[in-house]
């Protein structure tokens, strides 16, 4: 270790008559502790959000989406046209309608998603999201998966029966009247998405048809891709094999603009957030100024005894960065491990405080997600040590600009 350090070492110890100085040096490690801690859990937990959603999305949905003005038909012949195209993994034929559903006595709105068993399997979304595990030899007839938060607010169990109400209805001599019909609940399901686990319920692809009244009809044909990013090049392609009549749509057209805001908002926090570490700066630079200061006649005695403006420029560096250094590497540490860790300390602080602190009516999901981006991690540890490092040029530069016989003379 050179003489250089070790000065630099004996300036960042505490001392009695240094007290305002220590405390001054405290808070600029806390502040870039907590600045960098703060970024990484901030950023982590809005790309796990924004991951999450769009997993969720586009699972529910998929990726580009078939679909008319008018009913589509159920055609086999266009379904394997589909399935040719590149990149296409998965072509899922469904009709979703809405309607109204009564059980124990309430009513509610409720998107209906029909589908085949087959097309019901390939969701592995879906298939992992059923409870009880799911049986395909069940999903015939009359029989319907509810939103688990849906039967929670009906008030409704697996076995119990449910009526649909189609306001559309049915002719009749005496005029249109709304059809009903019981369907018996087998089972519920569980996505962690409030808008689908609270408005959605599954039927068999043959049962929504007949109550529907869309025999061999269709409302989309929804196309799962390899690679989501690939999708504009395969709706180009898919646009040549359809009717003049149908059309299609990328999921980017359908959420883009809500992709987009979650987005800017995370450049927006990313800016603000680094405001903090911009400060910790400052007092590094506060701190080492008054540090140049209080060791003026310290610095005057190195410089008569031989050292040069470099070893004194260098002593305040290596004191500021090391502030820097170890203030970045405690927060990182910290940001680290509360992100891997964010849904126990939610759920400690919930059960400390009694609250609910992450409502799935607000946030969407039913828990908080987090998604630790090691790129990120690099590029807010290196901001914080680049900025430690600027800090403590200006009062290094005052330092070795010092002169030696004006310092001992005012002192």
């Amino acid at each position: 270790m050179s003489w250089e350090s070790n000065i630099a070492i004996r300036y960042l110890r505490s001392k009695r008559k240094d007290s305002f100085l220590s405390v001054i040096t405290s808070f600029s490690f806390l502040g870039i502790c907590l600045g960098v801690a703060t970024l990484i859990i901030v950023m982590s937990v809005m790309g796990g959000f924004r991951e999450e959603l769009l997993n969720r999305i586009i699972g529910m949905k998929g990726h580009i989406i078939v679909y008319s003005c008018n009913d589509v038909p159920e055609d086999e012949l266009l379904t394997d046209r589909l399935r040719k195209c590149n990149n296409v993994t998965q072509v899922c034929p469904i009709l979703e309608k809405q309607t109204i559903i009564t059980g124990s006595g309430k009513t509610r709105g409720v998107v209906v998603l029909a589908m085949s068993p087959q097309t019901f399997m390939q969701r592995d979304m879906l298939v992992n999201a059923v409870l009880p595990k799911f049986n395909t030899d069940l999903f015939v007839g009359n029989v319907i998966f509810l939103g688990k938060r849906m039967a929670e607010l009906m008030n409704v169990q697996i076995g119990d029966n449910v009526t649909l109400m189609d306001p559309q209805g049915i002719s009749t001599p005496f005029g249109t009247v709304p059809k009903q019909q019981e369907f018996k609940v087998i089972g519920l399901f569980e996505v962690g998405m409030i808008d689908y686990d609270k408005n959605m319920a599954i039927m068999p692809l043959c049962a929504g048809q007949d109550f529907f009244q869309m025999e061999k009809s269709l409302t989309q044909y929804e196309i799962f891709t390899s690679d989501i990013q690939k999708n504009n090049s395969i709706v180009s392609e898919i646009k040549k094999l359809l009717p003049k009549n149908m059309m299609v749509l990328g999921w980017r057209h359908g959420d883009s603009n809500f992709f987009q805001a979650i987005q800017v908002e995370r450049n927006v926090m990313f800016l603000i957030l680094t405001l903090i570490i911009v400060i910790a700066s400052f007092n590094i630079i506060s701190g080492l100024v008054m540090l140049v200061k209080d060791k003026t006649r310290d610095i005057a005695i190195i410089k008569t005894i031989g050292a040069s403006s470099g070893s004194i420029m260098r002593i305040f560096m290596m004191t500021g960065s090391a502030i820097g250094l170890f203030g970045t590497a405690v927060g990182l540490l910290l940001g680290i491990v509360i992100t891997l860790n964010i849904n126990h300390i939610v759920q400690f602080i919930q059960q400390l405080f009694s609250t609910n602190l992450f409502s799935p009516e607000i946030y969407f999901l039913s828990t908080l997600p987090s998604k630790l981006n090691f790129v990120e991690v690099i590029s807010i540890s290196s901001i914080s040590i680049i900025l430690s490092l600027l800090a403590t040029l200006y009062p290094a530069l005052r330092a070795a600009k010092l002169d030696p016989a004006e310092a001992i003379r005012g002192s």
